[in-house]
């Protein structure tokens, strides 16, 4: 049976035989995860996508065909069936992760041709992204010094996750880099994070006034270790804090400002974006500052601007 709140079917009665796993899989994963330095996330989903369509080639008949030698129409009756068994986000996960998977070993001269090559998917319904007002973002960056101040949380603690939040809505950081970053990458005279993320692509992030002054506070107080490799975010062992660690210390601080516990690290991302396009900031500018490779992946922000644009409009036009 399914676990609740999945639409993953059961593919446990075909087993992936260890060759497979060994020469086509696990190259590609390593590659993955030391050279595009993708999350251990994404490595997961792109696994599960293989594993998924490997049991679909088993009890198609089709799993000793060769790579090389599936066709086009045999990945259209993948998409087919999966559209009756996966979300339509699933399905388009999973064409990614094939597609990331057939042009790793056609790079390398193993196989030829794509049988992904216009496929067409069924279109994702765009969500809009969860953000928090900037009056939220004010009571959500307070939390740590309520806490000082009665008497129930450490200074440690308190301004290291003050830190934490400062870099995220500041920093616009994804949750993996803010665990990632060091000292090293730190510019302080001119106020800015390097950071590698998605892809291995390098990013400057303007961190702003604010963060950078607990930030400062944090080095000067704080921290054990000013060298280049020595972590930013630490635990009271002063080990690097993990991505889950970042995420479970967020909970605390919205269950402390009443806010909704669904948000997550990302969405402090989103509140980032969403608060500099709705001040004027232009759309290419932000998409840089996001490390977004797409414009269209930035322009899911850009519905908030639409209250601006309208107060504009009424005060410049002569027939608003």
């Amino acid at each position: 049976m399914n676990s609740a709140g999945t639409n993953r079917p059961d593919l446990t009665a075909a087993k992936m035989p260890a060759s497979v796993v060994e020469e086509w899989l696990a190259p590609f994963l390593e590659h993955l995860a030391t050279e595009r330095r993708y999350s251990r996330y994404t490595v997961r989903n792109y696994r599960q996508a293989f594993e998924d369509f490997w049991c679909w080639l088993a009890r198609s008949g089709l799993a000793d065909r060769g790579w090389d030698r599936l066709e086009s129409r045999e990945l259209r009756d993948f998409v087919i069936e999966g559209q009756r068994r996966f979300s339509r986000r699933t399905l388009h996960n999973h064409l990614s992760g094939l597609r990331a998977f057939w042009k790793f070993w056609m790079r390398r001269g193993r196989l030829s041709q794509s049988p992904l090559v216009g496929l067409q998917l069924p279109k994702l319904a765009q969500p809009l992204p969860k953000f928090l007002t900037e009056k939220q973002m004010v009571d959500l960056l307070a939390g740590p010094q309520r806490l000082i101040e009665n008497g129930s949380l450490d200074p440690f603690t308190a301004w290291r996750d003050r830190l934490v939040m400062e870099l995220l809505y500041g920093g616009g950081l994804r949750v993996s880099e803010l665990s990632g970053l060091s000292f090293g990458q730190i510019d302080f005279e001119r106020g800015f994070a390097r950071v590698l993320g998605k892809g291995n692509k390098e990013r400057l992030c303007p961190l702003g006034r604010v963060a950078m002054a607990v930030l400062v506070k944090w080095l000067d107080e704080f921290a054990r270790s000013r060298a280049a490799d020595a972590p930013v975010i630490v635990n009271a062992r002063h080990e690097r804090l993990r991505v889950r660690q970042i995420q479970r210390l967020l909970k605390r601080y919205l269950a402390l400002a009443d806010l909704p516990a669904d948000m997550t690290p990302h969405k402090l991302r989103h509140s980032y974006a969403t608060h500099l396009l709705n001040a004027g900031a232009d759309l290419r500018l932000v998409q840089e500052l996001l490390g977004h490779v797409n414009l269209a992946t930035t322009q899911i922000y850009t519905h908030v601007s639409v209250a601006r644009l309208k107060k504009v409009y009424e005060q410049a036009h002569p027939r608003a």
